[in-house]
C-alpha cells in the first residue's frame, strides 16, 4: 500500500453574498499518495482552481468552505485537517509542506523585486536559515530546474570562451558572478518558460510533500511546455513528491499523471487511472474532452465538441441533469479532396505576395544610441492565395507575430516588399492605407485585452463601421451588429453587455464578429485560440472554418501548436529565428518533416496516445 499524503473528503465550497449562493465545489473526494501525480481536468469554471485554492487555504471572500475535510498526513504524525487550522498556523504549512505553482508566472512574481530576492524571501519564511544560506539554496533551486547550469558547466562555458581563463580563483569568481547575475534579474527580463522555472524553484525550495501545479503550461509553446512537464516529472520522482496537476487538456494530463479526476460544474464525474480515463472514458463529458482536441492522424471536416456528447438541463432549483448523446462522427476529408482544393487555390492569382521581407528593431546603448539591430524577420518570402488558410508555426520569439503585424502595416518593414491584391503596399500611408485596412483584419491572442473594458460589445463592433463610414444610418449599423453577433453564435441581447460578463470563448467570438464587420478579404488569426479551453477551442476553430466557407475569407493562422494549425490550414510555413525554415502542405509537414526544428515541434505536441500515456495504474470508475 502506498502512503497517503493528502485526503479530500466531501469538500464543498460556496460563494455567498447578500443576493446569491453559488456552489463552486459540490461534495468531491479524492486522495493523493506519496510519489503519485493526480490530474484534475475540466473546462474553465469546473472548479479545478477553486479546489486547489481551498487546499492551500487561499480562498478569498465571498468564497467559503462550507463542508468537508482536507486531511494532510504528516510523516510520523496524525492526519491534520487543514480546514481547522488558524490562519497563522496554516501559513507554516502553505509554501512549506504544500506548495503551489500558479497559472500565470508574471502576475505571481512582484515586478519591482529581483527573482533572487523573491526566492530568498520564500526560503527564509519557511526555513530557519540566514540570508547567505537562503541565497545558496536559491541558486541550487535554479540549477535543479535547469534555469542555471551547474558550476562545472558554467566553468566550461568560460574556459571555452576564453582559453586564458585558467586561474582557479578567477574562474571561481566568474562562476559566482554568473550565478549572481541570474539572481539579480527582474521578472520582465525573463521569458514565460524561464519565469515558470523560477516559480517551480520557489515552490520546491522548502522540499514540500505536496506540489499543486495549476495550469502551469497553458500559455507556453509546445516545446517549452514539454520541457516544463519533463522537469516537473523528474522533480516529482527524484523527491518522491505527491503532485496535483490541473489542466483543461486531457491529452496533456494523460501524459504526466497516474490518476485523473474529471470535474464538471463542481463535481468529479469520472475518476481513475490515466490510461483508463483516456483510452476508455465512461462519462459523456470525458468523451467530449478527449474528442475535441485536433488529431494529427485524421483530417475531419469539423471537430466534435462536448455538446455533441451530452445535453445539460438545469431545473428551477439549480439541479443539473446530464443526458448522454451519441455523436454523429464527422466525415473525413479525403486526400483527393485535399489535392483538388490545393490545385484550385494555386491556380488563382495570389491575394498576398511577400518578397524578401525584413524587420529589424534597434537595440539601444547606455546613452540611447543605436548599438545594433535585432533581426526579427529575415528575408521572408511567400504567397497567400484567395480562400486559402496558410498556417504559420514556430516558438515564441521566432518572429510570427512581428511578421503578421508587418503585413497589416502595424509595423514598418526595414526591407523587402508586400503586395496585396496586386498593389504594392510596402510604404503605403494615410487615407490609402486606412482604406486598405477595410480589406485586412486581425484577431489577437488575448480577447480580454483586445476589447475596451468600458465599452459595451455592441459599441465595440460598431466602432470600425463608424471609423470607416460604413452604414448610412444608426439603424443599419445596429442591424449589422445583430447580424454579426448571431453569425458567431451569440445573441442580439449580448450587445448590451460588457467584456467581463463573457467567458474567454465568448469574448473571442466578439473579436471575430468585430473583425468581420467591414467584410474583409484577409484575416490574420494571431494565436487566437491558444488561451482557450480545448473544448472552446474546438468550437472557435469550427466557427472559423464555417466563416471562411461562407464569406470566402483568406486566413493566415499563427500558432505554436502544429495540431491546431494542421486542422485548419492548407499549407504550413515553419518559422525559426526570423526565417522560414520549412514549407509545404499540412500533410507533408506532419508526415515528412525535413527540418529537425519541425520534428521537435511535432514531437512536443501532447497527443495522449497510448504509447505515451503513463500506465502505472489500472482500472477506474465513473461517477454520475
Amino acid at each position: 500500500m502506498k502512503e497517503t499524503v493528502l485526503q479530500v473528503r466531501n469538500l464543498q465550497v460556496e460563494f455567498i453574498n447578500d443576493n446569491s449562493r453559488v456552489k463552486a465545489i459540490d461534495d468531491i473526494s479524492f486522495q493523493l499518495h506519496r510519489g503519485e501525480t493526480l490530474g484534475i481536468v475540466g473546462e474553465s469554471g469546473s472548479g479545478k482552481s477553486v479546489t486547489a485554492l481551498a487546499i492551500m487555504g487561499l480562498l478569498q471572500y465571498p468564497g467559503k468552505v462550507t463542508d468537508g475535510e482536507i486531511l494532510f498526513d504528516r510523516i510520523n504524525g496524525q492526519p491534520l485537517d487543514l480546514l481547522t487550522l488558524p490562519p497563522a498556523e496554516m501559513q507554516l504549512y502553505r509554501g512549506g509542506d504544500i506548495a503551489m505553482i500558479f497559472q500565470e508566472p508574471m502576475t505571481s512574481l512582484n515586478p519591482v523585486y529581483s527573482i533572487g530576492f523573491q526566492l530568498e524571501e520564500a526560503i527564509m519564511r519557511h526555513q530557519n536559515v540566514n540570508a547567505t544560506e537562503a541565497r545558496r539554496i536559491a541558486i541550487a533551486g535554479l540549477q535543479e530546474v535547469k534555469l542555471l547550469p551547474n558550476d562545472e558547466q558554467i566553468q566550461e562555458q568560460y574556459i571555452n570562451y576564453d582559453l586564458s581563463v585558467g586561474d582557479s580563483f578567477k574562474l571561481a569568481q566568474l562562476v559566482k558572478e554568473h550565478k549572481e547575475a541570474m539572481l539579480n534579474r527582474y521578472p520582465h527580463q525573463l521569458s514565460g518558460g524561464q519565469l515558470q522555472r523560477v516559480m517551480i524553484a520557489m515552490a520546491i525550495s522548502c522540499n514540500p510533500s505536496v506540489l499543486i501545479a495549476d495550469e502551469p503550461t497553458t500559455a507556453l509553446d509546445v516545446t517549452v511546455q514539454a520541457t516544463i512537464l519533463e522537469l516537473l516529472s523528474d522533480l516529482q520522482q527524484s523527491r518522491n513528491m505527491a503532485m496535483i496537476f490541473i489542466s483543461h487538456d486531457l491529452g496533456l494530463i494523460s501524459e504526466i499523471t497516474d490518476q485523473v479526476a474529471v470535474m464538471y460544474k463542481g463535481k468529479i464525474v469520472e475518476y481513475g487511472a490515466a490510461a483508463q480515463i483516456f483510452n476508455n472514458p465512461q462519462h459523456p463529458y470525458t468523451k467530449g474532452l478527449v474528442a475535441c482536441r485536433p488529431s494529427l492522424n485524421r483530417r475531419p471536416r469539423k471537430l466534435l465538441t462536448v455538446s455533441d456528447y451530452m445535453s445539460v438541463m438545469e431545473d428551477e432549483f439549480g439541479k443539473t441533469t446530464i443526458t448522454a448523446k451519441e455523436p454523429v462522427q464527422p466525415k473525413e476529408i479525403t486526400q483527393e479532396e485535399i489535392n483538388q482544393r490545393l490545385a484550385d487555390i494555386s491556380a488563382k492569382q495570389p491575394l498576398l505576395t511577400v518578397r524578401n521581407l525584413e524587420v529589424a528593431f534597434p537595440i539601444r546603448g547606455v546613452f540611447g544610441e543605436t548599438k545594433r539591430y535585432h533581426q526579427a524577420v529575415n528575408g521572408v518570402s511567400f504567397d497567400v492565395f484567395p480562400g486559402e488558410t496558410l498556417g504559420l508555426v514556430g516558438e515564441s520569439g521566432c518572429g510570427k507575430t512581428t511578421l503578421g503585424r508587418t503585413l497589416l502595416k502595424l509595423i514598418e518593414p526595414t526591407g523587402g516588399e508586400i503586395f496585396f491584391n496586386g498593389q504594392n503596399i510596402t510604404h503605403l500611408k494615410g487615407k490609402t492605407l486606412q482604406h486598405l485596412r477595410r480589406e485586412m483584419q486581425i484577431i489577437f491572442q488575448n480577447p480580454f485585452s483586445s476589447l475596451n473594458p468600458r465599452m459595451k460589445i455592441g459599441d465595440a463592433i460598431i466602432e470600425p463601421l463608424l471609423i470607416h463610414g460604413v452604414g448610412k444610418s444608426k439603424q443599419q449599423q445596429q442591424a449589422r451588429v445583430v447580424e454579426l453577433l448571431e453569425r458567431v453564435g451569440l445573441s442580439a441581447d449580448d450587445q448590451k453587455k460588457y467584456p467581463h460578463q463573457f467567458s474567454g470563448g465568448q469574448r473571442q467570438r466578439v473579436c471575430i464578429a468585430r473583425a468581420l464587420a467591414l467584410n474583409p478579404k484577409f484575416i490574420i488569426c494571431d494565436e487566437s485560440v491558444s488561451a482557450l479551453d480545448v473544448s472552446v477551442q474546438a468550437q472557435v476553430l469550427n466557427l472559423l472554418k464555417e466563416l471562411q466557407h461562407d464569406f470566402q475569407l483568406t486566413y493566415i493562422f499563427i500558432s505554436h501548436d502544429l495540431s491546431v494549425v494542421k486542422f485548419l490550414s492548407d499549407r504550413i510555413l515553419v518559422m525559426n529565428q526570423g526565417k522560414i525554415v520549412e514549407s509545404g502542405t499540412s500533410e507533408s509537414i506532419y508526415l515528412q518533416p525535413k527540418q529537425e526544428y519541425t520534428q521537435k515541434l511535432i514531437a512536443a505536441i501532447p497527443t495522449g496516445s497510448p504509447e505515451r500515456v503513463k500506465n502505472r495504474h489500472h482500472g477506474g470508475r465513473s461517477e454520475e
